[in-house]
């Protein structure tokens, strides 16, 4: 093991992540009762733009009127990009005015480290400023190629920062891919042509302790299909996925849970070494499979979500 070890900088259930327009107050009031872990509130790409200074009025209302963490939500806002004119105000109005009701802002299109700097710098001086005692953190939205060209520079980005979120759509339109929809599969494409940004992105995470989460799935007409987005991500390390429809909410929920036949022998994993370890032996055998230190930290993980799982439902 090298001398530097990154630690996981804020652990958060993040298996679901419903996004919904600011400009839609319906919408917001419907996600607080929600099954989602994570429900980000959104003024970017979902709100036009004559509409997206009401959307901010909005969600400041929403954070300040709804008990969100009561609720077992974590909540975010996903502000307007650094190369618009909304983006400043966005960050200033809704940390000066709900700022203590607020878990992370989510920055979109995230191409370099100075974009989070920016931001931080903003959050950092408004919180001073008001006294809050919470702490805001930083999400980044991985949705260019050059931010997916400077992914580990951003992902070692200090300060806030929590997790890195893989925005498919803004991806797929920035590298001049041919795709079939969001999220979706290219049929003459031979397998996943999303496999090498995922785990790009997800590596950079773990390497730098940050929460790795997948984007939109487009087609909520298709819950195999999200499923099986889900599926390959988990299988890559992601431990979560956006819901832009109500419905892919529980799919989230379930795809990102682990199993209970998982949980059980991750927690025999334990058992095994435990008890091999007290004989004088580093290996042990478990259901006729070798199983070493590296099984226990895969182990580890499983339960450490679902002990952050049984949390939340308690």
């Amino acid at each position: 093991m090298s001398h530097t070890v990154n630690h996981l900088r804020k652990l958060r259930l993040q298996r679901s992540e419903l996004a919904v327009p600011g400009s839609n107050p319906s919408m917001i009031d419907r996600a607080a009762e929600s099954a989602a872990d994570y429900v980000f509130l959104d003024i970017e790409d979902a709100v036009a733009p004559p509409d997206k200074e009401q959307a901010r009025r909005n969600i400041i209302a929403a954070l300040n009127d709804i008990d969100w963490r009561a609720k077992g939500k974590t909540v975010s806002v996903r502000i307007n990009g650094l190369d618009t004119h909304y983006m400043y105000r966005d960050v200033v109005d809704v940390m000066e005015q709900a700022g203590s009701r607020l878990d992370t802002i989510l920055v979109p299109k995230v191409g370099v480290p100075a974009d989070l700097y920016m931001v931080e710098a903003l959050v950092n001086q408004i919180e001073m400023a008001k006294g809050y005692t919470t702490r805001v953190g930083l999400e980044a939205l991985i949705e260019t190629a050059l931010g997916m060209s400077n992914v580990e520079a951003i992902a070692a980005f200090p300060g806030r920062l929590e997790a890195l979120h893989f925005g498919v759509a803004d991806y797929a339109a920035s590298c001049k891919a041919r795709t079939v929809s969001i999220g979706g599969l290219n049929p003459n494409y031979p397998g996943d042509q999303w496999h090498f940004a995922l785990s790009r992105m997800t590596v950079a995470c773990r390497a730098y302790g940050l929460r790795a989460i997948d984007g939109p799935f487009g087609d909520f007409s298709d819950p195999e299909g999200y499923r099986n987005a889900a599926r390959r991500g988990a299988a890559l390390g992601i431990e979560g996925k956006w819901a832009i429809h109500p419905s892919q909410i529980a799919l989230a929920n379930e795809e990102f849970s682990p199993p209970e036949k998982e949980v059980e022998r991750a927690r025999r994993i334990l058992q095994a070494l435990t008890e091999a370890e007290a004989q004088g032996r580093g290996a042990a055998s478990l259901d006729g499979k070798m199983i070493d230190a590296a099984s226990a930290r895969m182990a580890q993980n499983i339960i450490a979500v679902n002990d952050a799982i049984t949390r939340v439902a308690a």
